[in-house]
This record gives C-alpha cells, sequence and structure tokens, in this order.
C-alpha cells in the first residue's frame, strides 16, 4: 500500500515492507506540534502503558522478539531517567511493529494497531478520524483487488481463446505478420461485439487515456469478455465463419451485460425499498 491518508487536513504517509503495511506516526504527530514530532514519539515510547502495549504485541506478532530486553524497559518504564527512541527498541528488542525510516519520506512508521495506538494518546478524535479513513482506503483497495482479479481472468480467457486460433485458423504457410494479423483481427472481434469498436477506432477516440479499451473497461465488462472469450474459443472449435461468430458474441455480450447490470441494480432498489418502509 503506496497511498497516503488525509486525517483533518493532514496527509499521513503509508509505507509497506515485507507486504506489510505501516502508517506514519510522524505525520500523526504533525497534527499536534509540527516542530516537535520526535519529541512526542519519545514522550510516548517512554510512557510505561506504551511500553506494556508495544510488548504484548510483539510477543502477539513477533516470534523473533526478546521478551529479555522488552522486561528491561518495561523496568525502566516510567522513571524521570527513562528515555526510549524508536530506533533503540527496534534495535534491542528485535520488534516489528515499527519501522525508523531515514530519508525525504522517512520517520517513524508503525503497525495500524500501533499507529491507533498513538493517535488515541494524541488525540482521540484524530484516531477515530484515522480509522474511518484507513478502512475507505481498504475498501477502496478491495474494489480495485476485484477489478485486477477479472482482469486478469480475462487475460487467462485469453490464452484459451489464442490457442483455439492457433490450432483452428493459423495455418502453417502463414507469416509471423501474418499470424499477428489473425490474432489481432480476433481480439478486435471480441472488442466489437462487447464494446462496439475497435482496439484502433477506441484509441483514434481517446488519445489522451493510455493503456487500451480493456484497461478502462468496468466490472461488468471485464466479466463478460471473460465469458466471450470462452465461448469464442468454442465457437472456432465447432468451424463457425467470422461473421457468424461477431453475431453471436454481439448477442450474447448484450444479454449477459443486462443480466450483470440489473443484478447490481436489484441490491440498490431493494434497499430502497427497505428505507422507505
Amino acid at each position: 500500500m503506496k497511498a497516503k491518508l488525509q486525517v483533518l487536513e493532514q496527509d499521513i504517509n503509508t509505507h509497506t515492507r515485507g507486504g506489510v503495511e505501516y502508517i506514519c506516526i510522524t505525520d500523526i504527530a504533525r497534527y499536534k506540534n509540527p516542530d516537535r514530532t520526535d519529541d512526542l514519539i519519545r514522550n510516548w515510547l517512554r510512557n510505561r502503558n506504551t511500553i506494556e502495549f508495544l510488548g504484548i504485541w510483539e510477543q502477539l506478532n513477533n516470534a523473533d522478539f526478546k521478551p529479555v530486553e522488552f522486561d528491561g524497559f518495561k523496568k525502566q518504564a516510567g522513571l524521570n531517567s527513562f528515555t526510549l527512541t524508536p530506533k533503540q527498541w527496534i534495535e534491542q528488542t528485535g520488534a516489528i511493529g515499527l519501522v525508523s525510516k531515514a530519508g525525504r519520506y522517512g520517520g517513524t512508521f508503525a503497525q495500524k494497531d500501533i499507529a491507533f495506538e498513538f493517535a488515541s494518546w494524541i488525540s482521540v478524535e484524530f484516531k477515530l478520524y484515522l480509522i474511518k479513513e484507513f478502512q475507505r482506503l481498504k475498501e477502496q483497495e478491495f474494489q480495485q483487488l476485484g477489478w485486477d482479479i477479472r482482469r486478469n481472468l480475462a487475460k487467462v480467457n485469453y490464452l484459451i481463446h489464442t490457442d483455439a486460433i492457433r490450432e483452428n485458423l493459423i495455418p502453417d504457410t502463414l507469416s509471423a505478420q501474418q499470424i499477428s494479423f489473425v490474432y489481432a483481427s480476433e481480439a478486435d472481434l471480441l472488442n466489437v461485439a462487447l464494446f462496439g469498436v475497435t482496439a484502433r477506432q477506441w484509441r483514434d477516440a481517446n488519445p489522451e487515456l493510455k493503456g487500451n479499451l480493456r484497461d478502462h473497461a468496468d466490472v461488468h465488462q471485464l466479466v463478460c469478455l471473460a465469458n466471450l472469450e470462452s465461448m469464442n474459443a468454442h465457437f472456432i472449435n465447432e468451424g463457425l465463419p467470422q461473421s457468424e461468430r461477431l453475431q453471436k458474441l454481439n448477442e450474447l455480450a448484450i444479454r449477459q451485460m443486462r443480466v450483470l447490470v440489473e443484478a447490481t441494480r436489484q441490491p440498490l432498489l431493494d434497499g430502497a425499498s427497505e428505507h422507505g418502509r
């Protein structure tokens, strides 16, 4: 996750290490005092409740956490002479819940449970808005993941589609350029059946957009496209001519898109009916 959260007009950077997400608590501290972020984090770390929380979190999530060093910090916590930096905590205990990052976009980053705990220490209001914003971002990522899965499904089906083309439509005597033309022709057959345009026509109409028309398809279209690729492979194996396949695929695309759109609208209509009761 490489994204920014925005909480009460404060930008909060995120960082991913080893597939694990971290939230920048330096940015959270900046909400309270932009000139003393490091001091705020150190003051939070020297608190006995904080040390106990971090220690328990590490014991639950980190098999390599060093409990002896943790006990040493816990005994000193609360004393006037006790000081602790994120780097000292990480290096001496083998902690993974905090990450100290140098450089222009550096700072102290924490896994979400710890970041929420720090935000609560800074401001309960800020913590609640942070959790809400984090959940919004995760929902956005989940929706993108759903799109990616369907896009990859369409790509997998495309391999089945091209296998059928290679086995049934490409004689050995064709040149590499001619073979490429056949593949492109079959891809555009699907494009016309579903989108009503060829790849070239879409590019000419949308010169400012990156990628191809399938990269800009919605989830319904990608589901339908995956089905059309499978059906076209079947039609090719059956020996149907391209013109007949185009007509059948277009009719299939229309039926499937109606079903998919209606299936999406129905829960909305049901929800509206419930709300009106």
